[in-house]
């Protein structure tokens, strides 16, 4: 149990009313770094990817649906991996709900995994999520967002992960690129979010950020109490994270 201190009322009020201030402070950087990220440099993209979808290859073009921006969620899934990354899957749970908005303001969002599609299917109908999720198995798409890496990569510590080079031990990270085509068909990466970038998608750790205990987060692992969300009930194992 949390080992607040009670305070009378006048108490409470004057130090509820002072973190206000800095909850405020929060939300006017937050407009700031948002209104700095729509003017960051583009990336013009020279590749034409190709990916397996449940309507047949398709290219990156293709993923935009008609409109002009797009959003890709790169899920930890790689060819033959049958572990399921509970953090992916925990951000995957707010994708629908966010995506019935943002398509009517010129976005489309799709999930890329590297896994063939035949599986990821199956997992999808699992979890009963509607949004699109495709391959990018036969395509170099993964490595050039460099959320993939390869065994020589990783036995040579020639890897980059969020705009930092690392030793890294996972071939699959997760993150978000957002791409904007123009009315001639060139595309531009825009932006990447990757690490704790993802935050900022998930929902649910907002609510959670609101209660006395928070996120649940403990030494192993600011994840280790995440589960598949038909997991939950009678899972008393710990997992260990691997996201953490």
């Amino acid at each position: 149990m949390p080992n607040n201190r009670v305070v009378s009322q006048e108490e409470w009020f004057a130090a509820h009313k002072a973190h206000l201030a800095r909850e405020k402070e929060l939300t006017r950087l937050r407009d700031a770094i948002a209104a700095e990220r729509r003017e960051l440099p583009w990336l013009k993209m020279r590749k034409d990817y190709v990916f397996e979808t449940e309507q047949g290859p398709k290219r990156l073009a293709d993923l935009f649906k008609g409109r002009g921006q797009l959003i890709v969620y790169h899920f930890m899934q790689g060819p033959g991996n049958s572990h399921r990354c509970p953090g992916c899957a925990f951000l995957a749970d707010h994708i629908d709900g966010a995506e019935q908005h943002i398509r009517h303001h010129d976005v489309s969002l799709v999930v890329v995994s590297r896994a063939p599609l035949s599986e990821l299917l199956p997992y999808k109908r699992r979890m009963g999520w509607k949004f699109d999720w495709v391959s990018s198995y036969a395509s170099d798409f993964n490595f050039d967002m460099q959320v993939s890496f390869t065994d020589r990569q990783i036995a040579e510590g020639d890897t980059t992960y969020n705009f930092e080079a690392r030793p890294l031990q996972s071939r699959e990270l997760p993150g978000a690129s957002v791409f904007y085509r123009d009315e001639a068909g060139n595309i531009y990466l825009t932006f990447m979010v990757r690490a704790r970038g993802g935050d900022a998608l998930i929902g649910a750790y907002h609510y959670l950020d609101l209660t006395p205990k928070g996120r649940n987060e403990d030494s192993r692992g600011m994840m280790s109490w995440m589960r598949l969300h038909d997991e939950y009930e009678g899972l008393e194992e710990i997992r260990e994270s691997c996201c953490r």
